[in-house]
């Protein structure tokens, strides 16, 4: 069989190549003193790439800046102050405290790219051509760069009224980044699909170097025994689907509330979000960016009780597990 392994959900494909990698590995090395287990040409399918995200007890995820960073490579940005606010790591990434390069996928594929492989499958269907490249030649002129991509490229594919899309990249830390890059990778296919009008078809994700750091064995090895032992308690929920008339008009609107909550501009009730004009797909992403301002700009206080109980369950599932110390009492765990 040469086809990569299909899984339901990108929750199964993580367990599994968590596993494979921490325990069937083929080089334990140490590039630029990062001491990893290693296994090379790993590559899997999801037959709904809807399923983008893990619920695991041991692995909290952080719902907020998935989105943040879906919707930064969506505004075809580079900018550190946006995704810099989400996730402060992101800073080493920078050469110049402003600016991101290497892994601002958004800024090399939503110009001309994009729209060049948006008219070609309108064109033509059945169409091969449709590669949005990001790796450039020259990438490795600068031993000392901090943010060389990862990705390679991403490939759209048409077939038979479903947009598939294959991910092609030379390395992903299978702990970490796997989780955001999936997230991303599957909500911009997602959104392609909305903007051609078709069906949502297969992901593939194929990687040169798929590795683990050692220092994240640990926890590596809870997600694996949690697997095992307590698959049959751990709750499911139903992926939510994007509106088929999303196009750029919602995703700049999302990004303004975005930016106005950031800079603690404005503040959001429930009842204020309802109202925006945007559909609840969106509404709940801009529930999670008010989650967001209250953590960053609220001391210590903890989240408003109503803002919690208007999250869908799944959101509301992955917040109060990653912040519980913010949560209100009705909801801690």
């Amino acid at each position: 069989m040469l086809a990569p392994p299909m899984f339901p959900s990108f929750e199964r494909a993580y367990i599994e190549v968590l596993r494979h990698v921490s325990e069937d590995y083929e080089f334990r090395n140490a590039p630029r003193g990062n001491t990893s287990r290693e296994s090379l040409g790993l590559s899997f399918q999801l037959s709904d790439p809807r399923s983008r995200t893990p619920f695991l007890n041991s692995r909290k995820i952080n719902p907020i800046y998935h989105f943040a960073e879906a919707l930064w490579y969506l505004g075809g940005r580079s900018d550190l102050a946006m995704i810099g606010y989400y996730a402060p790591r992101r800073h080493r990434d920078s050469h110049d405290g402003v600016t991101i390069d290497g892994s601002a996928y958004g800024a090399r594929i939503f110009q001309q790219p994009y729209e060049q492989a948006v008219e070609l499958l309108q064109g033509e269907k059945d169409s091969k051509r449709a590669v949005l490249p990001v790796f450039r030649a020259g990438e490795l002129a600068d031993p000392q760069s901090p943010d060389v991509p990862c990705l390679l490229a991403l490939h759209l594919l048409l077939r038979e009224g479903r947009l598939h899309m294959v991910c092609y990249m030379r390395a992903n830390d299978a702990d970490r980044g796997l989780i955001a890059d999936v997230f991303s990778f599957t909500l911009i296919q997602e959104f392609t699909a909305c903007v051609l009008g078709v069906d949502l078809g297969t992901y593939t994700h194929h990687v040169g170097s798929m590795h683990i750091g050692e220092p994240d064995m640990p926890r590596v090895e809870q997600v694996i025994a949690e697997s095992i032992g307590r698959r049959s308690e751990l709750p499911r929920f139903a992926p939510p689907v994007m509106p088929t008339d999303t196009g750029w008009p919602q995703i700049l609107q999302v990004l303004e509330h975005e930016e106005a909550l950031r800079l603690n501009r404005i503040q959001y009730t429930p009842e204020d979000i309802a109202v925006l004009g945007l559909a609840p797909y969106w509404q709940q992403v801009v529930l999670l960016f008010e989650v967001q301002r209250q953590l960053v700009h609220c001391a210590a206080d903890p989240v408003d009780l109503a803002l919690i109980a208007a999250l869908s369950p799944a959101l509301r599932w992955q917040v109060t597990r990653r912040w519980p110390g913010r949560m209100p009492v009705e909801v801690r765990l």
